[in-house]
């Protein structure tokens, strides 16, 4: 997985600037920051809740619009403000997530959500374990993962973040078939594409 480097919120956020287009994902990361920051602090000082939230993310975008560069500088941000101890992104998709053997899928998932504690799971493509799949057939293996990761993420809530990612289409399907999946989501986040004069400027 992503192992980020220490630094500092200001140091993160400033990173996040300088990056080419993608204002409204960089206000939305801001206050995202700053929202967690505020509870945690007020939390020490003994006000509002005590427990820690739990919090889960959503990333909609086409490919190359920066999902993955995203999930990585808020593990970043998430470590410097102390909601992660480390911050280390574990990047996965289905075939990491499904066996073929019967029983085995949820135990894969248990494994990588160890491996994520302290950190984040990103789960690209997360719309293809959809427990019905594009033919319209029951995916059994895909709905067990699914079923599993659910778990996880309410067990072990404040533990390790969830930042799944897709198209905005499928994502908006998977949802639509397992609403109790949606639920566990505090952000969702849509990154737009490049304009071509954002991806001449990157060019340069």
């Amino acid at each position: 997985g992503y192992m980020p480097e220490e630094k500092s919120l200001t140091d993160i956020l400033a990173e996040v600037d300088s990056m080419v287009g993608k204002s409204e994902v960089k206000r939305a990361i801001r206050e995202i920051a700053y929202s967690v920051k505020n509870n945690i602090e007020r939390a020490e000082r003994g006000l509002g809740d005590q427990q820690k939230m739990g919090m889960h993310i959503v990333l909609t975008g086409n490919p190359g619009t920066g999902k993955t560069t995203f999930a990585r500088k808020l593990g970043e941000i998430l470590s410097s403000i102390g909601y992660l101890d480390s911050g280390h992104v574990i990047e996965v998709d289905r075939s990491q997530m499904v066996s073929p053997y019967q029983g085995e899928t949820p135990k894969l998932v248990d494994r990588l959500c160890d491996k994520a504690q302290g950190g984040i799971l990103f789960v690209d493509e997360a719309y293809t374990l959809a427990p019905i799949n594009s033919t319209g057939e029951r995916d059994h293996q895909g709905a067990q993962a699914l079923e599993k990761l659910m778990k996880r993420m309410e067990d072990d809530r404040g533990k390790f973040v969830v930042v799944v990612a897709g198209y905005r289409i499928e994502m908006d399907n998977l949802f639509r078939v397992n609403p109790g999946f949606r639920s566990r989501f505090n952000y969702f986040l849509n990154i737009d594409d490049y304009s071509p004069e954002e991806l001449f400027s990157i060019m340069e």
